[in-house]
């Protein structure tokens, strides 16, 4: 046992905002969407290029006859000739400027799911801290209650021994102590399970031995304001606010594909048998017009659409995110009155119950039942106000995570 405590106790306590940095430096999520905006951005880089430059080289009007091809002994050329070629096409400017806008502007919608991701995240490794954390309480109180009935029973033995009591609560009293042992070995999994589950979020040895502290903050939400204007700065609203901006973007991008495009063509022929060398230079010219525009125009018109869908999926988030906020605060601020009940009264008044019980009993004016009734009594409601106590952390992280709150 001294030796399991020295291990407890060499264990290091971390506090919550370590583990919420640690998450955001090592979590694999926070990686992945830091890579996927990376590559965005390179992408956005080539937004400006051109068209690749073609070049050709082969026979140009050449008879298949090669005895055609030499000159002749009259004097007259030959036939054939071999040509070089290069083509480039000169992209439009402002089709470039409008893709250029829409690939730099995808970044920006990943960066704003990437918070959202981290928030889940963040309320993930609250909900199982603050577990923890009520565990680690009730586990001091099984440990007291444990001190208090081998208290109750060793007296009872005593007194029994010398007939001064009856063993009526005696064999309650060790029941009740093997239900402790059980539940003690119950919460020490339970502590485990949110080790293991910690550490998993903070991306490093499932089986890292640390320890959490039992210190809390319950936050005053009563000032904060809650409705549409101050949640639209919750990271989903502004990913779709950033995703509504990209239709607008993809739709220019869609109208410059139907601007013209210019090129150049030059040739340059040496001729077979005296034939002198030749060029030929033509602009060229890419409009798309009739059936060529279709495409375009359904595009344009089904982002239209697009844009409308994101915005009532926009109404439709900030519409459900205002209802929880407003109700869960309200349960917040019920619940710290009934916990304040608990810590203020009913455990006060309870404790000095049982003070009084045992002071009677180690007088022989009350029995080991009644002091046990007293005893069984603060133990319960000491658990139904760590549970109460739980519920509320539980409604504090809730209410964090929908206001986007570290």
């Amino acid at each position: 046992m001294l030796l399991t405590g020295s291990i407890v106790n060499a264990q290091k306590t971390t506090g919550l905002n370590d583990i919420l940095q640690t998450i955001d430096s090592a979590n694999p999520t926070a990686k992945m969407y830091a890579a996927q905006i990376r590559s965005l951005d390179e992408a956005a880089k080539g937004a400006r290029s051109w068209m690749p430059t073609d070049f050709g080289t082969g026979l140009w009007m050449t008879p298949y006859n090669p005895k055609m091809w030499q000159k002749g002994e009259n004097g007259a050329t030959g036939m054939g000739q071999y040509m070089l070629s290069v083509q480039q096409m000169f992209p439009n400017r402002k089709k470039q400027d409008a893709e250029a806008a829409y690939m730099q502007g995808m970044s920006a919608s990943e960066k704003e799911r990437q918070r959202f991701e981290l928030n889940q995240l963040y309320a993930e490794a609250k909900k199982n801290y603050y577990q923890w954390l009520i565990q680690k309480k009730k586990m001091s109180v099984l440990n007291e209650n444990e001190r208090l009935l081998n208290f109750m029973i060793k007296d009872a033995e005593i007194r029994y021994k010398n007939g001064l009591d009856r063993l009526s609560a005696y064999y309650k009293a060790k029941a009740e102590l093997g239900n402790i042992l059980n539940m003690k070995i119950e919460l020490e999994n339970e502590s485990n399970q949110n080790r293991i589950r910690l550490n998993t979020l903070m991306n490093r040895d499932k089986f890292y031995a640390f320890d959490v502290d039992t210190t809390y903050t319950i936050k005053d939400f009563t000032s904060t304001t809650i409705d549409t204007t101050s949640l639209s700065n919750r990271s989903d609203i502004r990913a779709i606010d950033k995703d509504i901006q990209l239709t607008y973007l993809q739709q220019n991008t869609e109208r410059t594909k139907v601007k013209p495009e210019f090129g150049i063509k030059y040739d340059h022929m040496f001729g077979f048998g005296g034939i002198p060398m030749q060029y030929t230079v033509m602009g060229m010219a890419r409009i798309p017009i009739g059936k060529a525009n279709r495409a375009s125009k359904a595009n344009v018109e089904s982002l239209r659409w697009k844009s409308e869908a994101l915005y009532q999926q926009r109404q439709m988030l900030l519409n459900e995110a205002t209802g929880m906020a407003s109700g869960m605060s309200a349960d917040i601020e019920a619940k710290k009155r009934q916990v304040k009940l608990f810590e203020e009264n009913i455990i006060p008044a309870l404790r000095k119950n049982y003070q009084v019980m045992q002071l009677g009993y180690q007088q022989n004016t009350e029995q080991l039942f009644t002091l046990f009734d007293a005893w069984d009594t603060l133990n319960k409601t000491q658990t139904e106000y760590l549970n109460q106590l739980q519920q509320l952390l539980s409604m504090q992280v809730e209410l964090e995570r929908i206001l986007e709150v570290k």
